[in-house]
């Protein structure tokens, strides 16, 4: 004989279900060095996380643009320079990587783990493009000032792809142009503020970049 299942116990299950895959939200990035502010907000426009993540402990946090740039002959007059073969520049960055890698992996985790809806896509700032190589990164003086920055919004980027989550490039200068767009014209400051006061401080200049970075994405689901 068939075992009838419980109809309150099945309810909830799909109740469940289908709260996770009706509702699903956007995180958006803002990032600083090794470190990022994350924020997520639903499709209908509800902050549902905020957050800072270390993408690195314990490592230089710029090996590109110092030991990398010592390594080459730059900027060895500062007080804080010291020798360092070029061998070395490279070994260090490439453990700054995996570490990025791992850091950026462990958070997106936390973070899928934490918010009670699907997360259907992220929004990271656009990056330059640089040369191939760490080598030919700390060569060029204008790759090495901001191959740091892009080594970090890299690691973040793949780990999301990792996940399924599809990458949204944002343009810094005109991202608060696209939220405004995603609201349908609204006030974005007034938008943004509103939204920091529904969770309380901080609520810096940082984590309103991010909330609409992660507006504007969700105006470009395929993005």
């Amino acid at each position: 004989m068939s075992r009838r299942r419980r109809p309150g116990a099945a309810s909830k299950v799909e109740d469940v279900v289908r709260g996770r895959t009706q509702r699903t939200a956007t995180v958006g990035v803002a990032e600083h060095g090794n470190s990022a502010v994350l924020v997520t907000v639903a499709a209908d426009g509800v902050l549902l996380d905020r957050r800072r993540i270390d993408l690195t402990r314990g490592l230089p946090t710029h090996p590109y643009h110092h030991e990398g740039a010592w390594a080459v002959g730059r900027y060895l007059n500062s007080p804080w320079a010291r020798p360092m073969t070029l061998a070395e520049a490279v070994a260090l960055i490439e453990r700054v990587h995996e570490s990025a890698a791992r850091g950026a992996r462990e958070s997106l985790a936390a973070l899928a783990a934490a918010v009670p809806v699907l997360i259907a896509r992220i929004a990271i700032r656009a990056c330059p493009t640089l040369p191939p190589t760490i080598e030919q990164r700390i060569a060029d003086n204008r790759a090495q000032v901001v191959a740091d920055s892009v080594m970090y919004r890299e690691a973040l980027a793949v780990e999301a792809e990792a996940r399924g989550w599809p990458v949204y490039w944002y343009d810094r200068e005109r991202v608060i142009r696209d939220a405004a767009a995603a609201l349908g014209g609204a006030d974005v400051d007034a938008f943004l503020t509103a939204m920091g006061r529904s969770i309380g401080a901080p609520w810096q200049a940082r984590h309103k970049l991010a909330a609409a970075a992660a507006l504007a994405a969700a105006r470009h689901p395929a993005a």
